[in-house]
């Protein structure tokens, strides 16, 4: 075993029942780990819960480096506890545990693009304590404890740590006790309100499924005086994460759009990490589909991938805190150096644009370096009510609304023109036969759409002016317009077939096999059999699948007796 994981290697517990071990807490966790310093490892992992986890050597290192504040900002004056996540590779070859992956298409089905589970990568939720101890030989006690899971519910997974984080760090032995009690809670559910216990709390969780975005309420229900509840999406707090980028917020809007390789400079973990999270969910609820790493270190295994200067950065968001990345990433072309600032009216002044020449000394100030040219003009109305807020002292909650459905409906703008254009490539409904393979979906012209877009372009909605059409034209050379066209031509592929699906069953298929030989029979058994079964793996319409049953049976009853049993041992 590698010496830096030193986690207990003895098997957890049997369950009983139908499901396997730890089937409940896999569809919510990978693992619970404890991460602590090393005077001769440096970072170590100490435990792994439940302990028959096995995570691979690359997966030990990344997450013992990723789960500890750097250096430079926690020694020793940064004392005190803080929370901040980060999201990491999962090595080739390893699958998720238990039943998870299965019940993965369900959940995923009727979660937002922006909550769904991640199949090649995991998350991890830190709550890192450093305080002095003079027992210990480094003269300070710094260890994190680390929630390691799929899903990107950040508030949920940082609330669960703010339960039991404390109560470790008092030497309690609680983690494997908390994980038996997250075996026993319900599986998540868009749309339900679930009920999650966790050591004399009770969470109680509303995942909310809504087409534009969604939102995760947390409601602590216990024996405190009041209930407290967190709004929730992929950040603490919307507009904390963009005070102080207001004045260029909608420019940060287009470079998430387009998949501009960005790396986000802040004093510490927590800060850099929840304002690339705050970025990723700008453009809510289009998914973002290149990479993000709230929190990127030396160490990380991706490091010398990212930084080497013989090819362009990738698309990829990085949040990082150590000074030594000023020099590293002095050739990517946006570069946001975030630092302490007064926030008043006077705002504007102090984030002026910044040449990327001028990011080459560790005393570099705050602000977004790059040579950027936005496609569509500012929208200044924004920023005055915005600087007029935090003037007149308005609710970071009312600030966080403002911004989060201004960038909402700017990202609607954008999209529905592509919506429109992509029903227009459907099949007509009356073109579906039940004795055909259904007519292909169209494929996408980027000409064609151009061309809509002078009568049903985001004019419509959207009283922003500037170049759409170089904005759509710039977008569909990033890797989001490939995810995005990915998946909605296989949500658009499964409503055909669910349209087949529909006029197989009702067509009367008996009838037309009267005067078909025995092999045109068989062989219509056959292909709907097939139907069958590919429905039933993309969409769960019961009722079809039954009916669809119902008529191959009456078919393999009309046949003759030899050939019947032929069919129903097959």
């Amino acid at each position: 075993m590698d010496p830096l994981c030193r986690a207990d290697s003895r098997r957890g517990p049997s369950e009983e029942g139908s499901e396997p071990p730890w089937a409940r807490f896999s569809a919510w966790l990978e693992c619970v780990c404890v991460v602590t310093f090393d005077l001769e490892l440096g970072q170590a992992l100490e435990a792994v819960y439940p302990q028959d986890v096995k995570l691979t050597e690359k997966e030990v290192r990344s997450t013992a480096h990723a789960s500890y504040p750097d250096v430079l900002y926690t020694f020793p004056w940064a004392l005190g506890d803080t929370q901040f996540s980060f999201r990491l590779r999962q090595s080739v070859g390893r699958g998720p545990r238990g039943v998870w992956f299965e019940d993965s298409d369900a959940y995923n089905r009727d979660a937002p693009v922006t909550m769904q589970k991640d199949q090649s990568h995991l998350y991890g939720y830190v709550y890192f304590r450093q305080v002095k101890d003079d027992t210990v030989k480094r003269g300070y006690f710094q260890k994190s404890v680390v929630l390691v899971s799929r899903l990107p519910l950040v508030r949920l997974f940082q609330s669960v740590l703010q339960v039991i984080a404390p109560e470790y760090f008092k030497l309690e032995p609680c983690l494997e006790e908390v994980c038996h009690e997250i075996d026993k809670w319900p599986t998540p559910t868009p749309g339900h309100t679930l009920l999650l216990p966790c050591m004399g709390e009770v969470i109680k969780v509303i995942v909310c499924i809504c087409v534009v975005f969604s939102v995760i309420i947390l409601v602590y229900q216990s024996l405190r005086p009041a209930p407290l509840v967190l709004p929730s999406c992929h950040e603490q707090d919307f507009f904390q994460c963009f005070q102080s980028m207001l004045v260029h917020v909608q420019m940060l809007w287009e470079l998430m759009l387009l998949g501009e390789p960005v790396v986000v400079m802040a004093p510490s973990p927590a800060v850099c990490s929840e304002t690339v999270l705050a970025l990723v969910s700008s453009v809510a609820p289009l998914k973002y589909c290149c990479d993000f790493r709230p929190y990127f270190t030396i160490h990380d295994s991706e490091f010398k991938e990212y930084t080497t200067r013989t090819q362009a950065p990738p698309s990829v968001i990085l949040g990082v805190t150590n000074p030594f990345f000023l020099k590293t990433f002095q050739c990517w072309p946006h570069v946001i150096r975030l630092g302490e600032l007064k926030m008043s009216v006077d705002l504007p002044k102090q984030l002026k644009m910044k040449k990327l020449a001028k990011l080459k000394t560790l005393d570099a100030k705050p602000g977004v370096y790059t040579a950027y040219k936005t496609f569509l003009h500012k929208d200044k109305a924004l920023v005055r009510r915005l600087l007029k807020g935090i003037q007149r002292k308005r609710p970071s909650e009312v600030q966080s609304a403002i911004l989060r459905r201004y960038l909402l409906e700017l990202t609607q703008s954008f999209i529905i023109p592509l919506e429109r254009y992509l029903v227009s490539l459907m099949p007509l409904q009356r073109s579906i036969s039940p004795w055909k393979t259904p007519p292909p979906i169209s494929p996408f012209n980027q000409e064609e759409f151009i061309a809509t877009l002078e009568h049903a372009g985001p004019q419509l909605t959207s009283v922003l002016k500037g170049d759409w059409l170089g904005l759509y034209r710039r977008f569909f050379r990033s890797v989001n317009f490939d995810g995005w066209y990915r998946l909605r031509h296989r949500e658009m592929t499964q409503k055909v077939e669910s349209l087949h699906l529909q006029v197989i069953c009702d067509a009367d298929l008996l009838s037309w096999t009267r005067d078909k030989s025995e092999v045109e029979i068989v062989d219509l058994i056959l292909k709907l059999r097939e139907k069958l079964v590919r429905k039933h793996m993309h969409v769960c319409e019961f009722k079809l699948l039954e009916k669809l049953e119902l008529s191959i049976q009456s078919i393999i009853s009309s046949l003759p007796q030899d050939l019947q049993a032929l069919l129903h041992r097959d």
